[in-house]
């Protein structure tokens, strides 16, 4: 046997290996959740009550939606023109220059931060900081779980675009700078439309890293069982449920649960979907 076929029977066993793993996923989290589904049907999707009383159980998972799309949403608009002009600053400005790889240097270390730290510093720094100005009660919320979302996406979004614009051809650029366009004009008719497609897959991807994010969140957001009235309320998110009551669930709750972590797979799958159907438009 070559080495052609060695490596293509190599290839195709570790590619069907992570399709086993993905469908075992899949499946043990629908066996999980047939139990809640069977009980309440569709509407323990869209309904709001939380009660894990003996007797009298009713499981609904719309606060948990409502809250993990506010605080994702909220954090990718907020970190989207810094992560976009840290990425032009990196990559256009000051590319290859030493204050550029200094930057791009501390953005790749941020990026692999774990989030209990920046969940640590949202709760012993930043949410001190939002009592102290009076911008929130007890400093805990959906904007302040949103913030720290924020700073925790902005560098993985600045690296992975900054990355998309560094490999736009020069080619394209002289061209533009040989017709008489300014650096400004480059920028937004040449380099942008042209790595536009990869700097929205950099956002899809910031955007699922939030969706799922568990322990920032949960320390922040204060893990209130009701639907968020806006930015300024408590709230909770799906991974944040599932953290902070999996571990005591049992029956129709633990069910319920299995059931959240379903629906936050199939979410980021149809955000996935939307983002690669987008990326195909604008290519």
């Amino acid at each position: 046997m070559n080495s052609d076929k060695i490596t293509k029977i190599v290839l195709f066993s570790v590619s069907f290996i992570i399709l086993i793993v993905a469908g075992g996923m899949v499946f043990s989290l629908v066996g999980g959740a047939i139990p809640a589904f069977k009980t309440f049907g569709l509407g323990f999707i869209t309904s709001t009550q939380w009660d894990p009383t003996d007797g009298h159980e009713v499981y609904g998972a719309m606060p948990f939606i409502a809250g993990t799309l506010i605080t994702s949403f909220a954090a990718l608009i907020i970190s989207f023109p810094l992560s976009f002009a840290t990425s032009l600053f990196l990559g256009e400005y000051y590319r290859n220059t030493f204050v550029a790889k200094i930057l791009g240097t501390m953005v790749d270390l941020l990026a692999g931060i774990p989030s209990i730290v920046y969940g640590l510093w949202g709760f012993y720094v930043l949410r001190p900081f939002l009592i102290d100005i009076g911008f929130e009660n007890q400093g805990f919320g959906v904007f302040t779980a949103s913030l720290v979302l924020a700073i925790m996406i902005i560098p993985y979004a600045t690296s992975l675009s900054n990355e998309i614009i560094s490999m736009v051809p020069n080619d394209l650029k002289e061209a533009a700078y040989s017709l008489g366009a300014t650096r400004y004009e480059v920028i937004m008719h040449v380099t942008v439309p042209a790595a536009r497609s990869g700097i929205f897959a950099g956002y899809i991807l910031a955007f699922g890293r939030a969706l799922g994010e568990t322990m920032a969140v949960t320390m922040l957001i204060g893990n209130s069982i009701k639907m968020p009235n806006g930015l300024f309320s408590t709230g909770n998110s799906m991974a944040s449920v599932i953290a902070n009551q999996f571990g005591e669930a049992d029956g129709l709750k633990l069910s319920a649960l299995i059931s959240i972590g379903l629906l936050l797979f199939v979410i980021t799958g149809i955000v996935n979907w939307i983002g690669k159907l987008i990326i195909k438009k604008m290519s």
